[in-house]
């Protein structure tokens, strides 16, 4: 079986250049995001004769939460349950928008190095 010979750096910059510029376009695409968790939480209300006290299937609720962290602190944002799923929507396209800024980020550091192998001189054998 015959080896085929290593990609050029120009073929491996060209590959590069075509992925970086489509997955520019997929950030171009996002719609608002936001950090954090949204949460579903069912309550006791304290009351010493209330049923959720005993029975989890009594509790109140389903109250939402939004949790994020803001300079070292966990932030929590009460939230409407039409507003939920919004925020839920949102923090998944953080999480999306991470993914795809850690995929640019990986193709940027290849790239780089196939540039700068290019760029050296060619070596001399002595």
């Amino acid at each position: 079986m015959r080896e085929l010979p290593p990609p050029s750096h120009t073929t491996v910059l060209d590959r590069c250049r075509r992925r970086f510029e489509e997955l520019k376009r997929e950030l171009q695409h996002l719609e608002y995001f936001c950090k954090g968790t949204v949460l579903k939480r069912m309550m006791k209300c304290g009351k010493p004769q209330c049923a959720c006290r005993t029975d989890a299937t009594k509790r109140h609720g389903p109250y939402f939460e939004w949790t994020y962290k803001a300079n070292g602190k966990t932030v929590n944002v009460k939230l409407t349950p039409d507003a939920a799923p919004l925020y839920r929507a949102a923090s998944q396209r953080y999480r999306q928008l991470k993914a795809l800024l850690r995929r640019l980020e990986r193709l940027s550091e290849s790239a780089l190095r196939h540039q700068a192998k290019r760029a050296q001189p060619p070596r001399r054998d002595s």
